[in-house]
C-alpha cells in the first residue's frame, strides 16, 4: 500500500515543498498506524521549510508538528489505544511526565530527529497518542498538540494563573489565542494587543476585556497596565521576543511572571536587568508541555466544551498555499490542511 504526503525535497524553500508518493508500512511492536485526518499549521513549520528553524535539517524531510486523526492498525503489546479510536498526536513523545530534560525534548514531531504530520498515515509509538474529546472534530483536535499546549503551560502549569488576576496576550496567533480563551476559563482579567480594528473585534468576540492596537498605541505596554482593574499586569504572555520584552518587563508587577513563548520580533533583546533582579520577576521560557499536562488540558478542554479558533482549511493539493496564508501574517488563528482532501 501507498499513501501521499509532504516533502521538502532538494532544498529549503516553499518551492521545494511537494507532495509524494511513498510506502505504508504496518506499525511495530508498541506502534501504532495513524490515518491523518488533520494537520495544523505552526510558525515553527514555516521556519523548517524556510531553513531558518533548523538550516542543518537533513533532506527530504516532512513537516508539521500536529496532526489528529484515527488509529488504522495496532502493533504488538499496545494496550492504551485500540484500532477505530480517535487521537491526537502529543508533538514530544519522550516527555510523558514532570520537568523537561535533554533526553526528552530530544524528539519531536516534524524537527531534526522525527518526520513530520503533513502525510496521510503515520507509524508513531502508542505513547504519542492521546484520545479526541467527544465533542472535538479532528480538525479541532488538531490545532492542540503544539499552540495550546504551550498556552496552557504559559497560563495554568506555569502561570499558575488565579481568578480576578489580570494577563496581557499579544497579537493573534495561534498561541496567543489559546492564552486569551485559557485565561478567561480561568476568571483571568485579560488585555490583549493587535495591529488592526479588524483583530481587536475578533479578540474581544472571543472574551478579551479589553484590547489595544499597537500600531496605534506606541505606549501600549503602559497602556494594558492602566486598563488593569487592579493596577497591575500578573502575567505577560510574549510572543514578540526582540521587540516586546523590555516593555513586558517595564510593566509586570513586582513578582510577576512573563512567559517567553516566542521571538516573532527578534532572537537578541536589550532588557534592563535592574528591573527584573530589584522587583523580582520571573522570565519563564515555555515550550509546549509533557503528555501528563496534555491530559490535564484535554480534561479542561473536554469540560468546557472548547472551541478552538480556526482560520482556515485547505486541502492536500493547495498546501503550499496553507504555507503562504502563515508567511503572510493573514490568519486569525489556526491553519489547517486535511490529507485526505
Amino acid at each position: 500500500m501507498a499513501h501521499l504526503r509532504a516533502i521538502i525535497n532538494g532544498g529549503f524553500g516553499l518551492d521545494n515543498l511537494k507532495v509524494a508518493e511513498t510506502t505504508t508500512r504496518e506499525p511495530g511492536p508498541g506502534e501504532v498506524r495513524l490515518r491523518v485526518e488533520a494537520v495544523s499549521l505552526n510558525r515553527r513549520d514555516l521556519l523548517l521549510v524556510q531553513g531558518v528553524y533548523n538550516p542543518r535539517q537533513e533532506l527530504p524531510s516532512v513537516p508539521c508538528s500536529d496532526g489528529a486523526g484515527t488509529a488504522d492498525a495496532i502493533g504488538p503489546g499496545c494496550t492504551r489505544i485500540k484500532q477505530g479510536d480517535r487521537v491526537v498526536l502529543h508533538m514530544m513523545p519522550d516527555w510523558l511526565s514532570g520537568e523537561p530534560s535533554s533526553s526528552k525534548l530530544t524528539f519531536a514531531y516534524g524537527g531534526a530527529c522525527r518526520e513530520g504530520t503533513l502525510e496521510q498515515y503515520m507509524i508513531v509509538p502508542e505513547r504519542a497518542l492521546l484520545p479526541i474529546p467527544e465533542h472535538m472534530s479532528f480538525e479541532a483536535a488538531a490545532t492542540l498538540p503544539c499552540a495550546a499546549i504551550t498556552a496552557w503551560s504559559a497560563i495554568v502549569t506555569l502561570g499558575q494563573i488565579q481568578p480576578g488576576e489580570t494577563v496581557l496576550v499579544q497579537g493573534t496567533g495561534g498561541v496567543s489565542l489559546f492564552a486569551l480563551q485559557f485565561a478567561k476559563m480561568n476568571g483571568a482579567y485579560v488585555i490583549a494587543t493587535t495591529s488592526s480594528p479588524a483583530r481587536e473585534e475578533k479578540l474581544k468576540a472571543l472574551g478579551a476585556d479589553a484590547t489595544i492596537n499597537y500600531r496605534c498605541d506606541e505606549q501600549w505596554a503602559r497602556t494594558a497596565r492602566s486598563l488593569s482593574p487592579s493596577g497591575r499586569l500578573d502575567l505577560i504572555v510574549d510572543v514578540g521576543g526582540g521587540d516586546t520584552l523590555d516593555a513586558s518587563l517595564r510593566v509586570i508587577r513586582p513578582g510577576g511572571t512573563i512567559a517567553l513563548i516566542g521571538v516573532l520580533g527578534g532572537a537578541m533583546a536589550n532588557i534592563n536587568l535592574p528591573l527584573a533582579v530589584m522587583r523580582q520577576v520571573r522570565l519563564q521560557g515555555v515550550t509546549c508541555g509533557s503528555r501528563e499536562t496534555f491530559e490535564a488540558m484535554l480534561r479542561a478542554v473536554a469540560c468546557h466544551d472548547f472551541d478552538p479558533v480556526i482560520d482556515a482549511r485547505y486541502t492536500f493539493a493547495n498546501v503550499r498555499q496553507a504555507f503562504e496564508r502563515m508567511e503572510a501574517n493573514a490568519h486569525i488563528g489556526k491553519i489547517i490542511v486535511e490529507p485526505w482532501k
